[in-house]
């Protein structure tokens, strides 16, 4: 019997399954559609989101079709379909109107304004309570980005007259949560103080109140992860792993931030090399085979490879390869890990137009001069990705983003860049104290002055010895081409009576462009124009008296840039240079001025930085006329430490005088410290050399000693600003100079 029951199975379920799927193809032919329940919201309008239409074949499956499309709108809170006789009938309920939606509970406008952002439900939209949900947790997670872990948030309908509502927020924000401690699971490398200056988020401690970083962050600390995942590719774990990273609660208000990091063993590059297309001229790489040999057996650096990549990408553009694609291909043996850089040519693909969206200040023409191609080029990746970068570095918007879309034809791209503008003015006022005396400044600036992408700078300063005002404006692309416009006006009064015996009156402009002429490579060449007069002391020598009275100098000045470092800020490698000169044209003086300033960063073991830095400058006469006063040269204070400013060198009675020629060589090397949860403090041993020499107006006074000193510094940017200060010892010196075994200096922006 059992087994008949099993045979019959197999014989009745196809033949329910035919059944139903005979059902299921029966169709009904719609000649009448009736929509019914509908206020707001047009006959036509509901047809159109049903997808229906008079003498459609309609099936069961096509009504729940209907049903999905309908929902889908958003427009409706109860929908209901039905054919019969040939007459379908849609019948719905609409969605309430938001006539106000009201926020309670949230007093900071800056917090209220992000959460508003979050929200899709506005007013005059449908009232839809998915959405509803969908908003709460958009808001939820921005306060949690806020640091506002334990905000609640409750909804509230207030119904009015012709189905319309009243949407209430209310938000109580509680207290925010603090990162109490930050750790490190995994990793065996590094210590975490090390790795803590690494990442952006901060434990909080007291003195860190100006901070938002010592509060939890989602959205930072998932930048953390990426921050401490390039740390490790750069330090040669290739295979560097960032598991995990989780807040622990510790109190009502504290949380343990846990980042789990898996670090296999460290790879060195092995060998490297550059596959290119045929037709490619393999001599334009030639500079890459040096660079190969260099990192071969060097540990692994992610930045290294992403730098030959750009090596890459400059000689082939420069060598007219404008479609091409760069692949890396990555083999590892032992501990060892050889690359292929693979590059071949693509299909050209045109760029049909170019769409800038989102620019409401901003001129056009200010975005298209930062985009390195143009309609009707061949579409280039690598450019476009490098156009998109330079829209960014303007700091003109909060978000740049990019959109590649197809072309009306086959060979053509469409690309959509899109802008979202923020503002660009600052006001500013800054105090400081140091063992030099005080000052105080304050300053207007605008960075993209009426959407022109003019730069214009205001200040003025004033210490116990200067009073400066400038105005600083500055066209970057003047004209339309890369090739910048600078105007500089300036007026000080500087007062170096007590020290040196004379006092300053300037007042003076210059005039000049600058642009880049080869990758890194800067060239700039300008006019200056400056009216001066010159006060000598009663007290000084019959020469510097001589000196007294009015001049008009004109200069032709040069100035040259060559800058390699890994980044502008916290450096640790490569080096920067720079030379100036300024050319007497017309002049009362005819002073020729050079300086030379050379400095070269290296990371000699982990948690350090040495650098060693050059200068040499000269100021003379080429019609052997005597140096005016105020153009003399001292040794810059921040070049010899352990001596006071001012105060070294060539002495004409109680008078500092400067020289004609300076040089200075400076070394540091940042020590580790263990304090672990201090950071931003750099502490430093350093050993200052410098020399000043030369007095044209009186050889007798000239000396040519050179000055030496050793010490430790230590630059902390604390909540109220950057403090400075160094221990010195002189080494060796003249015996007019003046000593200064502390210094200090404390400053702020606000």
């Amino acid at each position: 019997m059992l087994n008949f029951i099993y045979r019959l199975k197999f014989i009745l379920i196809p033949f329910f399954i035919l059944i139903l799927s005979v059902n299921n193809l029966k169709a009904e032919t719609v000649n009448q559609i009736i929509v019914e329940g509908n206020d707001r919201i047009s006959p036509d309008t509901v047809i159109m989101f049903s997808g229906i239409s008079v003498n459609d074949d309609l099936s069961e499956n096509d009504l729940n079709q209907v049903l999905k499309q309908l929902y889908g709108s958003n427009f409706f809170e109860l929908v209901s379909v039905k054919i019969e006789n040939n007459i379908l009938r849609i019948k719905v309920k609409e969605y309430p109107i938001i006539q106000n939606v009201i926020y309670e509970g949230i007093k900071s406008s800056e917090i209220l304004e992000k959460v508003k952002k979050e929200i899709s439900l506005k007013s005059r939209s449908s009232f839809n309570k998915i959405l509803l949900i969908k908003d709460k947790e958009s808001m939820a997670r921005e306060l949690k980005n806020l640091g506002y872990y334990f905000a609640e948030i409750n909804t509230s309908v207030e119904e009015l007259n012709d189905n319309k509502v009243n949407l209430i927020f209310n938000i109580s924000l509680g207290k925010k949560a603090k990162i109490k401690k930050i750790s490190f699971i995994g990793n065996k490398i590094y210590k975490d103080k090390k790795l803590k200056s690494i990442i952006l988020s901060e434990e909080y401690k007291f003195w860190k109140f100006l901070s938002g970083k010592k509060f939890l962050n989602e959205q930072m600390i998932e930048y953390d992860k990426r921050l401490l995942k390039n740390f490790y590719l750069n330090k040669g774990f290739f295979n560097v792993v960032i598991n995990s990273s989780f807040a622990k609660m510790i109190n009502d208000q504290d949380f343990e931030l846990v980042f789990n990091i898996e670090a296999n063993p460290k790879l060195y590059f092995g060998k490297l090399k550059l596959n290119l297309p045929t037709d490619f001229s393999e001599s334009n790489y030639e500079s890459l085979n040096k660079l190969f040999n260099k990192l071969e057996n060097e540990p692994y650096s992610l930045y290294n490879v992403e730098n030959v990549l750009e090596k890459i990408e400059n000689i082939t553009v420069n060598d007219q390869y404008e479609s091409i694609k760069a692949t890396v291909e990555e083999t590892i043996i032992d501990n060892k890990i050889n690359i292929s850089f693979n590059i071949k040519e693509t299909e050209r693909i045109f760029i049909e137009r170019i769409n800038i969206l989102g620019n409401n200040i901003t001129k056009e023409s200010v975005i298209r001069n930062q985009i390195e191609i143009d309609e009707g080029d061949p579409f280039n990746s690598i450019l476009y990705t490098k156009s998109l970068n330079n829209i960014k570095s303007l700091n003109f918007f909060e978000k740049v983003e990019g959109e590649v879309l197809k072309g009306n034809k086959f060979n053509s791209k469409i690309i959509n860049i899109s802008v979202v503008e923020k503002a660009t003015g600052e006001i500013f006022a800054g105090v400081g104290t140091g063992t030099g005396g005080s000052n105080v400044s304050f300053g207007v600036k605008e960075n993209n002055y009426l959407g022109s992408g003019v730069l214009v700078d205001s200040n003025l300063s004033l210490s116990e010895t200067k009073i400066k005002g400038k105005l600083f404006i500055s066209n970057p692309n003047y004209k339309n081409t890369d090739k910048s416009l600078n105007l500089n006006v300036e007026s000080s009064v500087t007062d170096q009576l007590s020290t040196s015996g004379y006092k300053s009156n300037v007042t003076g402009f210059s005039l000049g462009t600058d642009f880049e002429y080869l990758d890194d490579l800067r060239f700039g060449i300008s006019t200056k124009n400056i009216i001066e007069k010159i006060t000598v002391d009663s007290k000084a020598s019959l020469k510097q008296k001589k000196q007294e009275g009015n001049y008009f100098d004109n200069f032709l000045g040069m100035d040259l840039n060559y800058d390699k470092r890994n980044q502008k800020f916290q450096t640790t490698s490569g080096f920067f240079s720079n030379y100036s000169v300024d050319i007497p044209i017309l002049s009362d003086t005819n002073t020729l001025m050079n300086s030379y300033n050379y400095k070269v960063f290296k990371e000699l073991y982990e948690d350090n930085v040495s650098t060693l830095s050059f200068l040499l400058s000269s100021s003379t006469s080429i019609t052997g006329d005597n140096v005016k006063l105020s153009e003399r040269l001292y040794i810059p204070a921040r070049k010899l430490r352990g001596f006071e400013a001012g105060k070294v060198g060539p002495k004409d009675g109680s008078d500092y005088v400067g020289g004609n020629y300076v040089s200075s060589i400076n070394a540091t090397s940042t020590i580790p410290y263990f304090l672990e949860n201090v950071q931003n403090v750099d502490i430093v041993m350093f050993a200052d050399f410098g020399n000043i020499w030369g007095v044209d107006y009186n050889s007798s006074l000239e000396a040519d000693e050179i000055r030496s000193s050793v010490g430790l510094g230590m630059d902390w940017l604390t909540p109220i600003g950057p403090l400075t200060f160094s221990l010195a010892h002189p080494i060796t010196k003249a015996d007019s100079d003046v000593t200064e075994t502390f210094r200090f200096n404390l400053g702020t922006s606000f």
